[in-house]
């Protein structure tokens, strides 16, 4: 069963100071009950079960919807722990998405400010990032022969499911509400290129690649630890997960798209 969704933290109050001239100062009040420091036990208690859900629905739902049932899976079980809360609590898991997912009206001028904002920051890691990946591609997979182009069969049910299917949901979860919750019970200690990171990035990428692995047990699936790694520090240089989003559909669409360049894949 999963845990109740996180509340955000409340300071105690001190008790108030007596007043000048005072006869005899009142009874101080009694201190309020420190809050308990953030513990991992919680979140990863919550992975546990969701990796077995979604496990257990890749195998049990047909091929062809298995996918769709998994990223369903993800982004309920995100919303029953931070999207059914208020704002505070989806901001503080970089979850607003420009303000689309807070139950607060949208403002526009605030939804086009963060997508610009992401959408640079998404061209900027393809531009960094896309051409060495092709390289080590054919370094990797020894390809002799030349990239064709060869296009989606049905480019709209691709790209929107490499975006809503996968990166939304994934991202949601791994990296808005566990590499977020990873972070409060250990503290960020690296700065690495202006993003605060800590044990929390490297924990939930390493059980992001076991989740890929057990629904798919392919030693090869273990690779998406590295770019979750990437993924994750997304999260923390933009304070946000949009980017993110992005950049992780991106990358799935480009890495299919080598694949079917080089004949791998049809």
């Amino acid at each position: 069963m999963l845990p109740d969704p996180p509340a955000p933290l409340e300071s105690p109050e001190p008790p108030p100071a007596p007043g000048l001239g005072a006869e005899s100062p009142a009874p101080a009040a009694p201190l309020a009950s420190v809050p308990e420091a953030p513990s991992a036990r919680r979140p990863l208690l919550a992975v546990l079960a969701t990796t077995l859900l979604v496990t257990a629905l890749s195998y049990l739902v047909p091929k062809d919807h298995a996918g769709t049932a998994v990223g369903l899976a993800f982004l309920a079980v995100t919303w029953w722990l931070v999207l059914r809360a208020d704002e505070h609590v989806i901001r503080a898991h970089g979850l607003s998405l420009g303000g689309l997912l807070e139950p607060l009206p949208l403002d526009r001028r605030r939804l086009m400010r963060d997508a610009a904002t992401a959408s640079l920051w998404v061209l900027l890691l393809a531009a960094i990032i896309f051409p060495p990946f092709w390289f080590g591609f054919k370094l990797f997979w020894r390809v002799k022969m030349p990239f064709v182009f060869r296009g989606f069969e049905s480019p709209w049910n691709e790209i929107s499911g490499h975006f809503l299917a996968v990166a939304l949901p994934e991202e949601a979860f791994f990296r808005g509400y566990l590499q977020t919750q990873l972070d409060a019970a250990w503290a960020p200690r690296w700065r690495v290129f202006g993003a605060d990171l800590g044990p929390g990035v490297v924990v939930s990428s390493a059980i992001f690649a076991i989740g890929h692995f057990l629904t798919v047990p392919s030693p090869d699936r273990l690779a998406v630890f590295f770019p979750s790694l990437v993924f994750g520090w997304l999260r923390a240089r933009t304070g946000g997960v949009g980017a993110g989003v992005v950049f992780h559909a991106l990358c799935n669409i480009f890495s299919a798209t080598l694949q079917r360049g080089y004949g791998f894949s049809r």
